[in-house]
């Protein structure tokens, strides 16, 4: 049976949705708010060929949804009759911890769990929270479900979960590692089974203001850059990735930084903007063009990081079939595919440099004839992905 399903991605200024018709996948309506906290807010969507743009006052998430359910019930529109039309709410949620390995319906002890958890991912969870929050007040009748970032890495085997920390710390704190962008990298591996064997080997690649590599065999994910917090691995637009603890030390009892000092520099003002000053790879990418060092070196570095990732993951799996470049780097920018997969010979990796400079739209195909290794363009879709599993739990739930 048809039920339509609503999906949030709530970030910290923002609110991102999709009503989709499902199972069908038949995407009804999607947009965003942008600048959440302000008076003048923007609120655009797209329908049917159909696009519209507005500035608002949405001081905070639930001001935003409102506008949303809005332009959703509007009957100019007829998108929904009522908001008892939805039959769940999918929200992205970025950190599961340990206890929520698959996609939940929310109630009190999960919403708690969630706020718990805001100490781990306090860019993240608060406004997902928020959104849950709000979604539960506007759609009253409609069932809210978690899709966890985490969840997708809770099969990352111990040997790569672990930290090489005292026993206490795993065992009374929990720390290991989460990974993110599970969502993503789980649609991505959806949509690369058909072009894999069976047990197929995938390295995927989300390359966006935050980075992240998977190593994924089998459909399963058993290695993550990303770790105990979405800091670490890739270089990303102002994060630094990979650096050694002994820096922050120094940081702290060398330079007199305080932690709120040192969590600034290394989450915002690192990465790619700390090494040029932009955050955005189109600008750096331009600056490149001109012969600005410092542009060229960030863009080497970051590919130089990929490049590494990419030859531990083929250790890790004990080979490779496969590459997926995705997110709005990955997706975009020949260049970065282009450096990154320089120097990959010795792995079977053989890019057709006109393909990747000229993709088609959707998935693609990007290797060369005789490479060993196939690389793909493949765009994310964690919208879909998310009513996907909301979907699926909502039918368990009314068959049970």
């Amino acid at each position: 049976m048809e039920q339509k399903i609503l999906i949030l991605n709530s970030g910290s200024s923002s609110l991102k949705f999709q009503l989709l018709q499902m199972p069908s996948e038949a995407v009804i309506c999607r947009g965003q708010v942008e600048r959440i906290g302000s008076v003048d807010a923007i609120l655009h969507w797209e329908a049917g060929g159909r696009k519209a743009k507005s500035v608002l006052e949405a001081l905070d998430h639930g001001a935003a949804l409102a506008a949303i359910t809005g332009v959703l019930t509007d009957a100019d529109n007829r998108f929904l009759a009522d908001a008892s039309e939805v039959a769940a709410v999918g929200h992205r949620v970025v950190h599961g911890g340990t206890r929520y390995n698959s996609t939940t319906v929310i109630d009190q002890e999960v919403t708690e769990a969630i706020e718990g958890l805001s100490r781990l991912a306090p860019l993240h969870n608060p406004p997902n929270l928020e959104g849950i929050r709000k979604a539960s007040a506007q759609f009253p009748k409609a069932l809210q479900i978690a899709v966890f970032d985490t969840a997708f890495h809770r099969s990352i085997p111990p040997h790569a979960r672990r930290y090489a920390l005292p026993q206490y710390l795993f065992e009374e704190h929990e720390i290991q590692v989460f990974g993110f962008h599970g969502t993503s990298h789980q649609y991505v591996a959806g949509e690369m089974a058909p072009e894999l064997p069976e047990g197929g080997k995938l390295v995927c690649l989300h390359l966006g203001n935050g980075c992240s590599a998977t190593a994924i065999k089998g459909g399963r994910s058993v290695d993550h850059s990303l770790g105990f917090t979405p800091s670490n691995g890739l270089i990303m637009g102002s994060r630094s990735g990979d650096i050694d603890h002994g820096v922050v030390l120094y940081l702290a009892e060398g330079l007199g930084y305080d932690m709120a000092r040192i969590r600034r520099l290394l989450n915002s003002e690192s990465g790619m903007k700390g090494l040029t000053g932009y955050s955005d790879l189109r600008d750096i990418e331009k600056g490149a063009a001109k012969g600005n060092p410092d542009c060229d070196l960030a863009l080497e570095m970051a590919a130089y990081r990929i490049r590494k990732y990419i030859g531990a993951y083929a250790a890790a799996m004990d080979g490779l079939d496969a590459l997926a470049f995705t997110a709005g780097i990955g997706e975009h920018s020949a260049e970065m595919r282009e450096r990154v997969c320089r120097g990959l010979s010795f792995l079977g990796v053989s890019l057709d440099v006109e393909r990747n400079r000229a993709p088609g739209s959707g998935k693609q195909a990007i290797h060369a004839a005789d490479s060993r290794v196939s690389i793909w363009i493949v765009p994310t879709n964690e919208e879909l992905e998310i009513a996907r599993q909301t979907y699926s739990l909502l039918q368990g739930k009314e068959t049970a």
